[in-house]
């Protein structure tokens, strides 16, 4: 059923736009205090990569953190103005907002349960959640200096809107920072859409095998947090979703089904 969908969904905008609204307003439905992220996550082992240092409390979240980290780093966010757009359960906001200082963030998401969620899970001065769409953004023009875009994209309808939306929002000079999933003919489009929207690209980085790393340290956890809030009934489906070691959606990704990039693109100053 999982591919099913996936498979209709990369061919119909509309379906995949309805598909993927309804799933994310079930999962915003789980009032679940200590899930805070939903991407798949990061893990290099290369002995130059950065390690973020990080405080206990966002220990059990790391390769999810490490993923926000790696996109986020990519520019020098202290003392500017950032929107996350498909915030979801607010755990990439806030890490970001917390850990590399902008002076505002506003996360950004269609789902209103997830947005409720998100203002009383992560209060910090600075950080605000709101309710938008991706592809309509409620942000005035030139009003943000960084749009950060993590595992979301793949849920809209359209993809060059979503990133004319971003270009419009964003301040001359400011910076799209992308990260998603697609399948390689999808993924090979990517470029094109950004250049035509009028980015330059800064950095792409195909960093599929380093989520794959991070699915397999982190199937564990996920796995044991899932059978804890999730009825048996739903089980299944979830491990699938979450990219469980073993499942459809993990083996897609080793196989080359999916593949993973990551971009940071560059509003031209002028």
């Amino acid at each position: 059923m999982i591919d099913l969908l996936i498979y209709l969904a990369d061919r119909s905008p509309a379906f995949r736009r309805f598909v993927w609204k309804h799933w994310y307003q079930y999962l915003a439905g789980y009032d679940v205090r200590d899930w805070h992220f939903m991407n798949y996550g990061f893990l290099d082992s290369s002995p130059d990569t950065f390690v973020p240092q990080l405080e206990e409390s966002d220990e059990p979240n790391r390769y999810c953190i490490q993923l926000y980290d790696r996109v986020a780093r990519a520019v020098d966010l202290q003392g500017k103005r950032i929107v996350e757009v498909g915030s979801g359960r607010g755990g990439g906001s806030s890490y970001v907002h917390r850990y590399h200082r902008p002076t505002a963030t506003t996360g950004i998401d269609f789902s209103a349960r997830a947005v409720r969620f998100c203002r009383g899970a992560h209060r910090h001065a600075g950080l605000d959640f709101i309710r938008g769409d991706a592809e309509r953004l409620p942000l005035d023009d030139a009003s943000c200096d960084a749009v950060l875009n993590v595992e979301s994209s793949h849920c809209y309808g359209s993809m060059p809107r979503f990133v004319a939306q971003a270009f419009r929002v964003l301040r001359p000079g400011g910076h799209l920072l992308f990260a998603d999933f697609r399948i390689p003919s999808v993924a090979a489009e990517l470029p094109a859409t950004f250049e035509r929207a009028g980015f330059g690209i800064v950095e792409r980085q195909s960093i599929t095998e380093q989520v794959l790393a991070a699915l397999r340290a982190d199937s564990e956890r996920k796995l044991r947090l899932l059978e804890r809030h999730v009825p048996p009934r739903r089980l299944a489906t979830l491990r699938r979703f979450a990219a469980i070691e073993g499942s459809d959606v993990f083996r897609h990704f080793e196989n080359g089904t999916f593949v993973y990039e990551r971009f940071s693109l560059e509003k031209p100053a002028s």
